[in-house]
C-alpha cells in the first residue's frame, strides 16, 4: 500500500489501465487532478473546445481502436455538457469512461457539501443514470483505486458502454493509503460469454434446413472482433449478409454475398431479399425501428436466430425462435465448427442465383447520380481515392445516409457514425478521436453543413493539437434530411430548415489555421481529397450540392420494408 492523494491515485489507476490520452476541458472542480496530470507526460491531454466534443472524441477513439476512450470535465455545466456525448455512446455501445468534477462531499465548512446547491453543483449521477451502464461517486480518496478498476471493467466487458465517475473535490485532495488490485469482482455483474450448447445445436439445425438464409450482422460483430467468423459462416452457407448502420464494415461490402445496409435508407437488394428469407441469423443487433420498419411486417416467413451478449435485447422488439445470449465471436465459432462437418463449403443453390439476380437489378437501379457533385458519385469517387483501411466518420442526416449507401466499407472499425441517438455534430470530434487512435491512417469526416456548424469550433483543437483530419462538407445550405421529409410528406412546406449561405467554410477553416477549399467539379473534388489526406493540418473541403437532393431508397416512418420507395414519383 502507498500513501498518496486522491488525484495521484486517479492518475496511477489510469496508467495501470494503460490510458494514453484524455479528451477534456479543465475547471475548478478538477484542478487537483489536472495538477497531477501536469507532471504525467505519459498521458496526453487533448483540450476540446466543448465538453460534448470531448465525449464524442473519446467515443471515436474507442470505436476506432477497440480500447476505452476517456473524457473529463469539471462540475456543473462542464458535466452536463458531456451528457449528449455520453448518451450517444450508450445508444451505440461504445466503451468510454467519463470523469466529472464535483463539489466537496465532506468539508470543514458544511456549506460546501453535496446537495447544498454550491457553485457549479449538478446532480450528474442522477442526470446520467439513464444513459450510462453504471456510474460512481467515490466520496473518499481511499475509494478511488477500487472505483476506477470497476469503472473500466464494466465499460469494456459484456455489452460495452459509458461509465461515469463523479469526483468530489475532497476525494481528489485527501491523502490515504491506496491499494491497487490486479483483478476486480463485482457482485451481480457477470456477463454471459459462452453460448449454451443446446441453443447452438438448435441454431445449426435451422441453418442446415434453410433454403434461403440471410445474416443480419450488427455492431456486436465489430465489438467482439467476430468479422472473420462471420465471413467463414456466410461463405459456408452461401448466405448473403446485410448490416444495420452500426454493423457497416463488419463484412466487406465488395464481397459477392454483401447486400449492404438494411433499414430506412437501406439498399433495395437487402430490403427485398430479407423479406424472402426462411431463416434469419441476427448477430449483435438490437432490431431498432430504423432497421425493421413496421415490426409485424419484418421477416414474416423467417425463423429467427438472435445472438446477443445483452439478454435484454432478446425478444425486445422482434420475436425470436432461437435465442443465444453470449459473445458473438464465441457463438459464431461454435456454430461454424458444428456446421462445417455437416455442410460443404460453397454449396450452390437457387437462393444464390436469386441473390445474384436481385443484386444485379439493384446495382442498375443505384447507378444513377453520375453527374458531377451528385452525392452518390462523390461517395464512389471518395472510395476510389481512400485506401481500404481509411477511417470514415459521418455526421447525421443526408450525408450519413449517402455515405452508408454509396461508400463501401471493407474492414471493421473503419466506419464510425452516430446510430441510435442520431447526434448532429458527432462526426468531426469523433474523427479527431479516431485519428488520435490511428495516427497513421487517413481519417475523413463526411459532413453536412448543418451538422458541421454545430461542432466546427473543434477546428481549433485539431490545429493546436496537430491532429490532421479531412472534412468533406456536402453543402446544400439546408437541414437536408428534415427538408427531404418536408418535401416528400409536407407538400414542400419548408419550415425552419434554411441555413443560408454562411459561413464560407473555406475561409472559416483558414481562420482557425486549417486548410480550406471550395470545389466546383468532380475533378477538383478528387484533387482536393488527395491533397488533404496527405496534409499535416486539417482540411475542410466545401462541396456545393443541390438544395433539393434526396436520399433514396427510403422507407417512410411507420411503413414496413415492403413500403420502400426509390424515387419521389412513387409517393
Amino acid at each position: 500500500m502507498t500513501k498518496m492523494s486522491g488525484a495521484q491515485a486517479i492518475v496511477e489507476a489510469l496508467k495501470r489501465q494503460k490510458v494514453e490520452v484524455i479528451f477534456g476541458i479543465v475547471g475548478g472542480a478538477v484542478l487537483p487532478l489536472y495538477d497531477v496530470l501536469y507532471e504525467t507526460p505519459e498521458i496526453r491531454h487533448i483540450m476540446a473546445r466543448h465538453e460534448q466534443c470531448a465525449a464524442h472524441a473519446a467515443d471515436g477513439y474507442a470505436r476506432a481502436s477497440g480500447r476505452p476512450g476517456v473524457c473529463m470535465a469539471t462540475s456543473g455545466p462542464g458535466a452536463t455538457n458531456l451528457v449528449t456525448g455520453i448518451a450517444n455512446a450508450y445508444m451505440d455501445s461504445a466503451p468510454i469512461v467519463a470523469f466529472t468534477g464535483q463539489v466537496n462531499a465532506f468539508a470543514v465548512n458544511s456549506s460546501y457539501m453535496i446537495g447544498r446547491d454550491a457553485f457549479q453543483e449538478a446532480d450528474i449521477i442522477g442526470i446520467t443514470t439513464p444513459v450510462t451502464k453504471c456510474n460512481f461517486q467515490p466520496k473518499r480518496a481511499s475509494e478511488i483505486p477500487k472505483t476506477l478498476k470497476q469503472a473500466f471493467h464494466i465499460a469494456t466487458t459484456g455489452r460495452p458502454g459509458p461509465v461515469l465517475v463523479d469526483l468530489p473535490k475532497n476525494a481528489q485532495t485527501e491523502t490515504a493509503e491506496m491499494k491497487f488490485r490486479d483483478s476486480v469482482r463485482i457482485r451481480g455483474y457477470k456477463p454471459k460469454i459462452d453460448p449454451h450448447p443446446f441453443q447452438v445445436k438448435k441454431a445449426v439445425e435451422l441453418l442446415l434446413k434453410s433454403e434461403r438464409p440471410i445474416i443480419l450482422a450488427g455492431g456486436g460483430v465489430i465489438i467482439s472482433n467476430a468479422s472473420p467468423e462471420l465471413l467463414t459462416i456466410a461463405e459456408l452457407l452461401m448466405a448473403p449478409v446485410t448490416t444495420p448502420l452500426m454493423g457497416k464494415g463488419c463484412f466487406p461490402e465488395n464481397h459477392p454475398l454483401s447486400l449492404g445496409n438494411i433499414g430506412m435508407h437501406g439498399t433495395s437488394a437487402s430490403t427485398k431479399l430479407i423479406l424472402e428469407a426462411d431463416v434469419l441469423l441476427a448477430v449483435g443487433t438490437r432490431f431498432s425501428d430504423r432497421t425493421t420498419g413496421k415490426l409485424d411486417e419484418f421477416c414474416p416467413d423467417a425463423k429467427i436466430i438472435h445472438i446477443d451478449i445483452d439478454s435484454a435485447e432478446i425478444g425486445k422488439n422482434v420475436g425470436v425462435d432461437v435465442p443465444i445470449v453470449a459473445d458473438a465471436k464465441k457463438t459464431l465459432t461454435a456454430i461454424y465448427q458444428s456446421l462445417t462437418s455437416k455442410l460443404q463449403k460453397g454449396k450452390s443453390s437457387q437462393w444464390a442465383k436469386r441473390v445474384r439476380e436481385v443484386k444485379e437489378q439493384a446495382r442498375d437501379e443505384m447507378s444513377g447520380g453520375e453527374k458531377d457533385l451528385k452525392p452518390p458519385r462523390l461517395m464512389k469517387e471518395l472510395r476510389k481515392i481512400l485506401p481500404n483501411d481509411a477511417i470514415v466518420a459521418t455526421e447525421v442526416g443526408q450525408n450519413q445516409m449517402w455515405a452508408a449507401l454509396y461508400f463501401m466499407s471493407y474492414k471493421p472499425r473503419t466506419f464510425i457514425s452516430s446510430g441510435g441517438l442520431g447526434t448532429m455534430g458527432f462526426g468531426f470530434p469523433a474523427s479527431i478521436g479516431a485519428k488520435v487512435a490511428c495516427p497513421d491512417t487517413p481519417v475523413v469526416d463526411i459532413a453536412g453543413d448543418g451538422s458541421f456548424r454545430m461542432t466546427e469550433q473543434e477546428l481549433a483543437c485539431s490545429v493546436i493539437e496537430k491532429i490532421p483530419v479531412t472534412v468533406i462538407v456536402l453543402n446544400n445550405s439546408v437541414l437536408g434530411m428534415v427538408a427531404q421529409w418536408q418535401r416528400l410528406f409536407y407538400g414542400r412546406r419548408y419550415s425552419a430548415v434554411d441555413l443560408g449561405n454562411v459561413p464560407d467554410f473555406a475561409k472559416l477553416a483558414k481562420a482557425y489555421g486549417a486548410e480550406g477549399t471550395r470545389v466546383g467539379s468532380l475533378k477538383e473534388f478528387s484533387k482536393a481529397v488527395k491533397k488533404a489526406i496527405k496534409s499535416e493540418v486539417t482540411t475542410v473541403i466545401d462541396v456545393p450540392i443541390g438544395y433539393e437532393e434526396n436520399v433514396f431508397p427510403m422507407i417512410p416512418a411507420g411503413a414496413g420494408l415492403k413500403g420502400m420507395i426509390e424515387s419521389e414519383e412513387e409517393l
